[in-house]
């Protein structure tokens, strides 16, 4: 009984160190909402081409232990998850965001709330230039989000493309 109280005094004072190193560098506007926030995570790694991403920002968004995880097809056929942290995630996709150009739309999103946390399946299309007539992919992010009181947090972002064996469904597309 003593140690799973200490463990939570541990974590909840780890919580609040986190959240007060970060509150000095967060734009208040970006992490305000669920509109802010989702706003801000597609903000972040959305850009032309030579443009340098703010990965403080980005850095700023996530609750610490937060996760960011692909789905995709293996080799064998099978389906698999690719499990990153912000970081992690920043330098394996960070250089080809800013060499290439990219652009993360979201185009529709339905979400679902109680107390202080919140779920978002936020459908996207990607572009490598805004001016692009086509979208060279699409799929939805599921964003998993809490608020602390003060603000809110990106827990983990949950992410799936749209191919021939999965196209989006209606309700997920809008319109």
């Amino acid at each position: 009984m003593c140690i799973t109280r200490i463990v939570a005094t541990l974590a909840a004072l780890t919580f609040a160190v986190q959240t007060a190193l970060t509150a000095q560098s967060v734009d208040p506007n970006d992490v305000g909402s669920i509109d802010q926030i989702i706003s801000a995570v597609y903000d972040v790694i959305s850009g032309p081409a030579g443009q340098t991403r703010d990965w403080d920002r980005w850095d700023g968004l996530f609750a610490e232990s937060a996760l960011l995880s692909s789905v995709g097809r293996r080799q064998d056929g099978s389906y698999g998850r690719r499990v990153m942290i912000p970081e992690s995630c920043r330098e394996s996709s960070g250089s080809a965001l800013e060499a290439n150009g990219f652009f993360e739309v979201e185009i529709n999103r339905v979400t679902e709330s109680y107390g202080m946390i919140a779920h978002a399946f936020s459908t996207y299309e990607s572009r490598r230039s805004l001016t692009d007539a086509e979208p060279f992919a699409r799929g939805i992010n599921s964003f998993q989000l809490m608020n602390d009181g003060s603000r809110w947090w990106v827990v983990s972002v949950y992410w799936q493309g749209e191919g021939p064996d999965n196209p989006l469904p209606t309700k997920y597309i809008g319109g």
